[in-house]
């Protein structure tokens, strides 16, 4: 990557900045040398950010897609924009189609209107514009919408993402410490290839550099690719927890899913994103999520970007062992 020197890439926008992934992204645009303009709906709340950069480096901006005039100021002066926008589930107006389609397209509108010169959109590997899931649907519409007004930006689709704020592996480890059994949608046997946040942000910021090739769609996971059975077991094995495993068919989740949904909307937010699972992730569910053989062919990988991805058995216990019956302190490795 290009040097530390303060600005010495230009100045770059980021969409959706103060989230997992964003915090991250916005810390390898900085160390990359770009001036980073962080984009979020609420920038006040976002100022843990500024830190991950050299002084005046990082500047969160309120960013709100239902208003181009927030987008133009955000992109004023910048010679790259990243959309890192996406929700898990709806809320209110918050859809996929407002959020991945609508959203998207203002963005990449009001980038092309600024004179931006590089579009890097962030996709997910189950984008697919025949998924019987809508989040995959609008993923997929999303990338085709950028690609209308950008027809050389860089796509890329992770896999299931890890890190230490992660929705996946932190959400399970939890339910481990209350639950008596941690079900098996499907009987656990879609596969993954969960990839580290890190190298997500270092691709993201490769291609804002210009290191990826222009008008391409990149798959990006980890070293290795492992069944949901597999990844309960780890995480079951990481916080040192004995819990079973129950297999639950797809069709049997569809109740639970739609009671979950209903209570969500009606507690307004409030409803534990543990225990949250709605009709539309329990479609994803039942695709693979791992990268392609003709993306690992073409190069369209991490390995392809001259990234070698990191391994989940690296990174993940360093932030699970909260879960353990002592946290950090528990040195038993016998099974609680």
């Amino acid at each position: 990557m290009a040097g530390s020197d303060l600005a010495t890439n230009g100045q770059v926008t980021v969409f959706g900045a103060s989230g997992f992934l964003g915090r991250h992204v916005v810390r390898a645009l900085a160390r990359a040398g770009f001036r980073v303009m962080a984009g979020c709906r609420r920038p006040d709340l976002a100022n843990y950010l500024q830190p991950l950069g050299r002084v005046g480096q990082i500047q969160p901006v309120q960013t709100n897609v239902r208003y181009p005039e927030s987008l133009a100021a955000a992109l004023r002066h910048a010679e790259v924009a990243v959309n890192l926008v996406g929700i898990l589930s709806e809320s209110g107006d918050q859809t996929f189609e407002a959020v991945h389609v609508e959203g998207a397209r203002a963005m990449a509108r009001a980038a092309r209107d600024a004179g931006v010169r590089r579009f890097v959109q962030v996709s997910a590997i189950g984008a697919d514009a025949e998924s019987n899931a809508v989040y995959g649907r609008t993923k997929a519409r999303a990338e085709a919408a950028v690609r209308d007004i950008y027809p050389d930006a860089v796509i890329l689709r992770p896999s299931i993402v890890f890190g230490p704020e992660d929705d996946f592996f932190n959400r399970f480890a939890a339910m481990a410490r209350f639950a008596p059994a941690l079900p098996l949608v499907g009987g656990g046997h879609t596969r993954f290839q969960p990839v580290f946040v890190g190298d997500v942000a270092d691709a993201v910021a490769l291609a804002a550099e210009g290191g990826a090739r222009a008008g391409t769609v990149y798959e990006l996971g980890g070293p290795s690719v492992r069944t949901f059975k597999e990844l309960m077991e780890y995480v079951l094995a990481t916080v040192q927890r004995s819990r079973p495993l129950v297999s639950v068919p797809f069709g049997a989740m569809e109740g639970p899913a739609a009671l979950t949904e209903r209570l969500s909307g009606l507690m307004m937010g409030l409803f534990p994103k543990t225990l949250l699972m709605t009709r539309d992730q329990l479609k994803m569910l039942g695709h693979d999520n791992v990268v392609s053989a003709v993306a690992v062919a073409e190069g369209r990988t991490l390995q392809g970007l001259g990234n070698e991805p990191r391994a989940m058995e690296s990174v993940v216990p360093s932030y699970l062992y909260r879960f353990r019956k002592h946290g950090q302190f528990d040195r038993d490795s016998r099974l609680a």
